[in-house]
């Protein structure tokens, strides 16, 4: 019994040594792949640039757009000195891993992936080459990094941690009878199951009841948007990927129905929201893009760059639909004044 413990003690002390020395190797090669990125800067060469994006909708490509004009404000522009190889995967999580082993085959000098189930393919199949994520929620929880403060390997970037409890208070600032508010995400997202629960905590706090109300994929938005008339008096939607596609559909039901629909940033508001306090993903995106300008200059690398959050908050309403819905919004919002992110 002795020798059995001591061969099974040896056998994990080889395969946690093997795992450190992989890290350690991974970490190099990004350090690696970075200053042959910062030489090429140097040297006048074209930078070559992946982008990983989930899907295609409003947020998204702010993201996109925001982190080229970060990158372009620090000497690396487009057609210029930089080329970008923009993939996207439709939603697909099939797609998000192909497009990562392409990148893998192709090797660009930085790689941009854009919401969690891109990043977490690329992350998973990359690991020489330095990766800027956006529109992630919580990295450290989505186990693309070791932790927020420090992430340790080749990808740092952004956080879309929106101010959750705010929105929620914001809801009850405007809807002030409201009992029950129903909660709407998409139940495999980590980032829209992280919210929710969030949003759970504020409600509780706040003394409001609340339902949850999950879909699984686009074809579930309407009857679920339906099955809330009746129920509740208010809805909340945090960033989720596939109810900012089709919330147009979701805001035809709830606006129908004289529920006011809370969400967690600017671009759902102009698809039928009543208003938001949250991010704004076109500057999140630039935020990026300077962090992955220091990167490309060899100023920073990834494993040291500790995730950054939005600076402030947007303020945004939906005139015509607080008319459709005969709500008179606080003076407050309507001025629509960014506000410093809570510390």
């Amino acid at each position: 019994m002795k020798q059995f413990k001591k061969i099974i003690a040896a056998v994990l002390a080889v395969a946690m040594a093997a795992s450190l020395g992989a890290c350690r190797n991974g970490g190099a090669a990004a350090s690696s792949a970075a200053a042959s990125a910062a030489n090429s800067a140097e040297s006048g060469k074209m930078i070559n640039i992946g982008v990983a994006q989930l899907l295609t909708h409003p947020a998204m490509d702010a993201s996109l757009k925001g982190f080229q004009e970060g990158l372009a404000s620090q000497g690396f522009e487009e057609g210029k000195n930089v080329t970008y190889d923009i993939q996207n995967a439709q939603g697909e999580q099939a797609n998000c891993i192909t497009i990562a082993n392409t990148f893998a085959n192709k090797k660009p000098d930085l790689i941009l992936a854009i919401a969690t189930p891109a990043a977490q393919a690329v992350a998973k199949v990359i690991t020489d080459i330095p990766v800027m994520i956006t529109a992630v929620t919580d990295p450290a929880d989505a186990k693309l990094v070791a932790s927020n403060e420090k992430p340790g390997g080749n990808v740092s970037g952004t956080s879309d941690k929106t101010p959750v409890k705010e929105q929620i208070e914001m809801l009850k600032e405007i809807v002030p009878d409201v009992k029950t508010v129903g909660i709407m995400y998409t139940s495999s997202e980590t980032n829209s199951q992280l919210q929710a629960k969030w949003a759970k905590a504020a409600c509780e706090e706040l003394g409001l009841k609340y339902q949850e109300f999950t879909i699984s994929n686009t074809n579930e938005i309407q009857q679920v948007a339906q099955s809330m008339v009746g129920k509740v008096q208010a809805v909340y939607i945090p960033t989720d990927n596939i109810l900012a596609s089709g919330m147009k559909n979701v805001a035809a039901v709830t606006n129908s129905a004289k529920l006011p629909l809370i969400v967690a940033e600017v671009g759902p508001v102009q698809n039928g929201g009543l208003c938001t306090v949250g991010i704004n993903y076109e500057k999140l995106g630039y935020q990026t893009g300077l962090m992955a300008a220091k990167v490309l200059k060899g100023e920073a690398k990834p494993a040291d760059m500790p995730i950054e959050y939005q600076t402030e908050y947007t303020v945004s309403y939906n005139s015509a639909v607080a008319k459709q819905l005969g709500i008179t919004l606080p003076e407050r919002i309507l001025k629509g004044e960014d506000v410093s992110a809570a510390k």
